[in-house]
């Protein structure tokens, strides 16, 4: 039975990095994620002057409350959005000049909400270029902090970026949502606020959230596994009638990814989650079914990558903040499917695809330089032969790995209708 040793946490990783150079003291990040939005990150961090020790199962970080060490900084956030948008949210605590920018790709995606919100706050930030896009310069002087209201409805990120802000301001923060996507992530960073030593309130109809002054305590806090990039093994588990067990991801983990196999279980697959961890095995049957996304919208390209290979219909609702991710996915994913011959349909903020044909072999699929993208067809190409990728190596963003262990699970996965992929 297949045991995969899944990366850490990007989510958690960049959180759990905005927090340690944010706390008064030295923090210890034990398994990272090294991969390029990570270690975008860790550097954006030493830009700024924090002091960043790497060795290769943990992080030190020396945490500074009252900022970033340097007066003037130049930050380049790469195709990171936790970067892109958690990093100037740290700078505007500290006093200083400092700049951000980032890639064709990261410009293109969405700020506005955030720095919108961060100017209600008496931040002096200005964008350089596009209103709501990088780059951007922030002109810090400390946050007082107050109330404020913030639409969170295309990206959860904008939220967990001032929740991570309140205890680094005078007053502390209340902030008001007017709408809000991904939300299990809001509760990773709740819960991880938690850790090193801040308590998050909520009042009301749990739109409004309350966060106190008085800084972070430095702590030494393990990653856990990445649940997004978990559900690619445990999709190839679904589709080939093989097993994949992934420890580390059971019952306490924080990452709502992980409702991904509650999809998989829909559709015929046995799922069992234990405390140390959870397995999915194949049936031979994968059932079409109607699902709600908006809450694990990043495994959305899981879905439809193998939903090809189902008996009906798959259709995936509610999934519009996947347009401006690293690309428009939903569109995407629908022109991969195409490629290999299946029907799509879509929408503003959904995909049906509708099986029936058998899937094109030697298909090349576009990958818009989205590692979701790329491992989610991945998954497809276990049952299709000759998928190939105009970039595999954008896979990089998240797991630099991805395709020797992808290669070395479908060594062990049944072997009768799995034909494997192209990753050059």
């Amino acid at each position: 039975m297949p045991v995969v040793d899944i990366p850490g946490s990007k989510s958690i990783t960049a959180r759990a990095l905005f927090l340690a150079a944010a706390a008064d003291g030295v923090t210890t990040l034990r398994r990272p994620l090294r991969s390029d939005d990570t270690e975008g990150f860790a550097e954006g961090l030493t830009r700024l002057g924090y002091r960043v020790g790497r060795t290769p199962d943990a992080w030190q970080i020396d945490g500074r409350p009252q900022g970033p060490a340097v007066a003037e900084a130049d930050v380049y956030c790469r195709d990171g959005a936790t970067t892109a948008r958690f990093l100037p949210t740290l700078a505007a605590a500290g006093h200083g000049s400092f700049r951000f920018d980032a890639s064709p790709q990261m410009r293109r995606r969405p700020l506005l909400p955030l720095t919108r919100a961060l100017r209600d706050l008496g931040v002096d930030l200005r964008h350089e270029e596009a209103e709501g896009h990088h780059p951007l310069r922030i002109e810090a002087s400390g946050v007082e902090g107050g109330e404020v209201v913030l639409d969170a409805g295309q990206s959860s990120q904008y939220l967990t970026a001032l929740l991570l802000l309140g205890p680094l301001t005078r007053k502390g923060l209340r902030i008001r949502v007017t709408d809000l996507v991904s939300a299990p992530y809001v509760e990773i960073t709740i819960a991880m606020m938690r850790e090193f030593g801040v308590e998050v309130l909520r009042e009301g109809d749990g739109r409004v959230y309350v966060v106190p002054p008085g800084g972070y305590r430095a702590t030494t806090y393990g990653i856990e596994p990445d649940a997004s990039t978990a559900s690619y093994f445990f999709a190839a588990a679904a589709v080939t009638g093989g097993e994949v067990t992934v420890p580390g991801l059971g019952t306490g983990a924080l990452q709502g990814d992980l409702g991904f196999v509650d999809v998989l279980r829909r559709m015929g697959a046995e799922v069992e989650t234990g405390a140390s961890g959870t397995r999915v095995r194949g049936t031979g049957e994968l059932r079409g079914l109607t699902v709600n996304m908006r809450d694990i919208s990043d495994t959305m390209p899981t879905l439809a990558a193998i939903a090809p290979f189902a008996s009906g219909p798959v259709r995936i609702e509610d999934v519009g903040n996947t347009r401006v991710k690293e690309c428009d996915r939903l569109e995407a994913c629908a022109e991969g499917l195409r490629r290999l011959g299946t029907e799509v349909a879509t929408g503003p903020d959904w995909i049906e695809i509708r099986p029936g044909s058998t899937p094109a072999p030697d298909t090349e699929i576009k990958s818009y330089g989205d590692h979701r993208i790329v491992m989610s067809f991945a998954v497809t190409g276990l049952r299709v032969p000759g998928i190939s990728f105009d970039d595999p190596g954008c896979v990089r963003k998240t797991f630099p790995g991805f395709h020797e262990a992808f290669a070395a699970l479908r060594g062990q996965l049944p072997g009768e209708g799995v034909s494997g992929w192209v990753s050059n």
